[in-house]
């Protein structure tokens, strides 16, 4: 046995064997007052096990895979990783690695980002990947993505025609964003820069109309004027935070 788990947490027992259960890795199960056999490679273990062993893979969550497959297979990181986006008003995230799924995360907002500045460090090397839709809240990430990172930042840009299935009986998006996300990750696409896909045209009329209808279904019956829903229109500024403004100038 090349893995053995060794924890007195339950949690990290469970995420640690049903993850190498679905990879077909054997494994050992040990205390951590056991003695650790001398053909043992990598430990697992959590946190706040006292164990002391000179390779060792700490487990948070099932993302552990990655680092445990690179110290099995004598290798730093996997060869091409993919943070994928399919954005909108709540982004689908997923992690796309030698063509293998190993992380997926749904962003909160546009402007959520945190997470995956998070993934670049995790994945020293990886490329970010944005699908081509979802035009304002597409700027909306790029935006909060240059602040961090800078606008000669590359990243590849997907056609994602497609990309979101047909799914009946799912109750709501969620699922579909994610799903989004995976085939974005998976798909070739244009690299270019931030600031490349930053230069935005002037929205249209109708995308204009479309933003202030939005207006009137967020909060009941307010209809932003033109002036904010170009704003939106152009990443500037949330329906919610356009709202905002408006309530505000008309009190």
């Amino acid at each position: 046995m090349r893995v053995a788990i060794v924890t007195e947490d339950a949690r990290v027992y469970y995420i640690a064997a049903k993850v190498l259960k679905e990879y077909k890795i054997p494994f050992l199960s040990l205390t951590v007052n056991d003695r650790i056999p001398y053909d043992v490679e990598v430990v697992l273990t959590g946190e706040r096990d006292p164990v002391d062993f000179p390779i060792k893979v700490i487990v948070h969550d099932e993302g552990f895979i990655d680092e445990l497959l690179a110290k099995l297979e004598g290798r730093e990181r996997f060869k091409n990783v993919f943070i994928a986006i399919d954005p909108g008003e709540r982004p689908g995230l997923s992690v796309v690695a030698d063509g293998r799924v190993v992380e997926v995360h749904r962003l909160e907002n546009p402007r959520d980002v945190d997470k995956i500045i998070e993934l670049l460090e995790k994945y020293p090397g990886s490329k970010i990947k944005i699908g081509h839709g979802a035009r304002r809240h597409r700027i909306m990430t790029l935006k909060a993505l240059g602040e961090v990172l800078g606008y000669d930042y590359p990243v590849i840009v997907v056609n994602e025609s497609g990309t979101t299935p047909r799914v009946s009986g799912v109750e709501g998006p969620s699922i579909l964003d994610i799903v989004a996300a995976i085939n974005i990750g998976l798909r070739g696409g244009r690299e270019t820069t931030i600031g490349e896909l930053l230069h935005v045209r002037e929205p249209t009329k109708r995308e204009i109309e479309d933003i202030k209808r939005r207006s009137r279904e967020l909060s009941g019956n307010i209809t932003i004027p033109s002036r904010l829903a170009r704003e939106v229109a152009l990443g500037n500024l949330t329906i919610e935070e356009a709202i905002r403004i408006h309530r505000g100038s008309s009190r």
